[in-house]
């Protein structure tokens, strides 16, 4: 039996604009200038590894000490990768991504590689005997020492050659480094207005070029990936044009002749040509992205998902090929995994109940009225830090919304109108009282993501269009699409074989998947280095269903404590995974998403309708009894990540 579904698909990928470095010097007769630097690119790439394990590279005695990269994230800088074997006696060619060969390469003593490893980076210690400059090519010829053949140089092939980052040279006044510059805010020094950012460095021969991101709109914010980016513009690097750089603060200003950054803009109107070859290279990009998410698909033994691309209208297909793309496939692994190794359930009360005695702040709900507050010195001066934290623009909110708390909640009373009157009600209630999530004059200075159903964006977006943002800079507010996973088949037969099910031919059938889809999702945007380059120190976390929510005496009292996380809970009400208040530092949060391997999934047994093909024919499959598991994860697992000492409670009381 033919089945279809209606069809529909909303978008959430949002990351911030990436530049690509080149590896040089770069030198302006600056006066009077401390600066900072950067040996080579690749100490600002991003890598994604998981901690606590360790492999063995090498099939020899050169190396001293094995580590996994994340352990030594700003440590190292790199000088060179290893791109070929030379000669027969275990030499190598490198290619050099430094402006100093001769102090890297000639100086035998110690050196550190990065090598990948099922995926992971991993750095080890290895000792430069000698090394000379290749004649007529840009690479040089290094010979390690206990690497003696062909066959132990050849496992070095594709290694990244590190250094401390504590021995780069000093630079001279007036010199850059490329790294350094990239990412940089550029303002017109007359009028401090923010025109845009560099997102590269080219060498032209005479002198270096920034390459300057312009904002689309003078008042806008920098664009983040996915969305629409600004004009790009070449600026030249002489002290005329950009006579101020501050290090520090990461901004330079210029003084741009009349209708320099004019040049180069293309109009909006491109020709019919340029906008084939866009639509071409859109598709070539979309093609690889769904050829590798099928191999990873095909690896899982889940073929049968490819089925619907042979039925159906052209519509239809490409949304299957979206779906795919867009599938979790780490994470659904992972909570496979989970599936597979039987553990005894993290608790979250045993958690609390662990916690340090003077990580506990324990207050009664009366405490926050306005007239205990002024009268408690302690709690005055936790909740004035919190408050400056917010005031100041170094806190950004996540708000959990799931479509049972648009549709009402037991503290707003139901209407008699349609849901969207009632999801009116609740965003103003949770957004309106000063006592719970925010105040109306912090609220411009405050980024905040919403995380909302698929079907639910929309209609949120024009929810806060029509009532101004709720007072939010329009500019600082997202909305991003829950995390979901696929449900799976539960056979007896086959216990550690799970199909992914299908809600039609076309579209893969999936469940929410949990409050811990919060960090895959940051995980998956590059949401928080954005936040990092705004100035935010913290993000608070919370589900939109709670009764009191205080973000400046838990964020106050986070600080306080110079914890990595904080929460706030009810005791007396007991411990509700689903509501949540929690607060992440920036610095814990980018760790947390390199550790998804910490989340904590349960398989829940549940009956799913679904479809399958049989002999040629998709057939609906109406299950009797639980048939199929769905995964579930609670954003308290995020603690597994955290010491108990490193967590801070506020214990509310009724």
């Amino acid at each position: 039996m033919q089945g279809s579904s209606a069809l529909s698909c909303s978008s959430n990928s949002i990351s911030a604009p990436v530049g690509l470095c080149c590896s040089q010097r770069l030198t302006l007769p600056f006066r009077n200038q401390r600066i900072g630097f950067l040996e080579n690119p690749s100490s600002l790439k991003i890598f994604h590894f998981h901690r606590n394990t360790t492999f063995p590279l090498l099939n020899c005695t050169a190396t001293e000490e094995i580590v996994e990269a994340s352990e030594t994230e700003g440590l190292f800088v790199e000088t060179g990768y290893i791109y070929s074997v030379h000669g027969l006696q275990g030499e190598v060619r490198v290619k050099v991504t430094t402006d100093f060969p001769e102090l890297r390469f000639s100086q035998p003593g110690r050196r550190w590689l990065r090598q990948q490893v099922t995926g992971r980076d991993m750095i080890q210690e290895i000792e430069l005997v000698e090394g000379r400059g290749h004649p007529g090519q840009k690479s040089w010829i290094l010979k390690f020492h206990e690497i003696s053949t062909i066959e132990q140089a050849q496992k070095l092939v594709g290694s990244a050659l590190l250094v401390k980052d504590e021995d780069r040279p000093i630079l001279e006044e007036g010199e850059f480094y490329t790294p350094d510059l990239v990412g940089m805010k550029v303002f017109l020094k007359e009028t401090r207005e923010l025109v845009g950012t560099v997102i590269n460095v080219f060498n032209s021969g005479a002198s270096d070029l920034l390459h300057v991101e312009l904002l689309p709109d003078r008042n806008a914010r920098p664009q983040l990936e996915g969305s629409a980016s600004g004009p790009l513009v070449w600026v030249p690097f002489v002290e005329a044009i950009v006579p101020n750089i501050d290090l520090s603060k990461r901004e330079m200003l210029i003084t741009p002749p009349k209708g320099l950054l004019e040049l180069n803009i293309r109009a909006d109107e491109r020709s019919k040509k340029e906008r084939r070859q866009l639509e071409w290279k859109e598709r070539k990009k979309s093609q690889k992205r769904l050829i590798a998410a099928k191999k990873i698909l095909h690896e899982m033994e889940q073929d049968h998902i490819f089925h619907g691309f042979r039925y159906g209208e052209k519509n239809q297909r490409s949304f299957l090929a979206n779906q795919i793309v867009d599938v979790n496939s780490i994470l659904l692994q992972h909570a496979l995994q989970n599936k597979k190794i039987p553990y005894k359930r993290w608790s979250f009360p045993d958690f609390v109940n662990a916690l340090q005695v003077n990580n506990t702040l324990k207050l009664s709900k009366e405490f926050f009225s306005k007239e205990n507050v002024e009268h408690s010195s302690i709690g005055s001066k936790v909740q004035e830090q919190g408050h400056c934290l917010i005031s100041s623009g170094k806190v950004a909110i996540v708000l959990a919304l799931t479509e049972s708390k648009l549709l009402g909640t037991s503290s707003i009373p139901e209407p008699a109108g349609p849901h969207e009157e009632i999801a009116y009600l609740h965003v103003k209630a949770l957004l309106n009282d000063s006592h719970r999530l925010l105040k109306m004059e912090d609220r411009p200075s405050v980024p905040l993501i919403v995380v909302c159903p698929a079907e639910s964006i929309e209609y949120l977006k024009q929810l806060f269009m029509d009532h101004d943002y709720f007072s939010f800079d329009s500019e600082k507010v997202w909305f991003l699409e829950e995390e979901k996973l696929p449900v799976v088949s539960a056979s007896q037969e086959e216990e550690n074989k799970h199909k992914i099910l299908m809600k039609s031919p076309w579209e893969i059938l999936q469940r929410p998947a949990g409050s811990a889809g919060i960090v895959t999702l940051l995980s998956s945007q590059n949401l928080l280095e954005h936040l990092h380059v705004m100035g935010v120190e913290y993000i608070q976390v919370c589900s939109g269903n709670q009764e009191f929510i205080n973000g400046e005496m838990l964020l106050g009292f986070t600080k306080s404590r110079e914890a990595n996380a904080g929460i706030q809970v009810f005791r007396d009400a007991g411990y509700l995974e689903e509501h949540f208040n929690i607060v992440f530092s920036i610095d814990f949060a980018k760790k947390l998403t390199k550790k998804i391997d910490k989340l904590q999934f349960e398989a829940i047994l549940k009956p799913n309708q679904y479809v399958e093909m049989v002999e040629k024919e998709w057939v609906d499959v109406i299950p009797s009894s639980p048939n199929s598991y769905e995964f579930h994860s609670s954003i308290y697992s995020c603690l597994n990540a955290c010491p108990p000492s490193k967590v801070c409670l506020v214990d509310i009381t009724a």
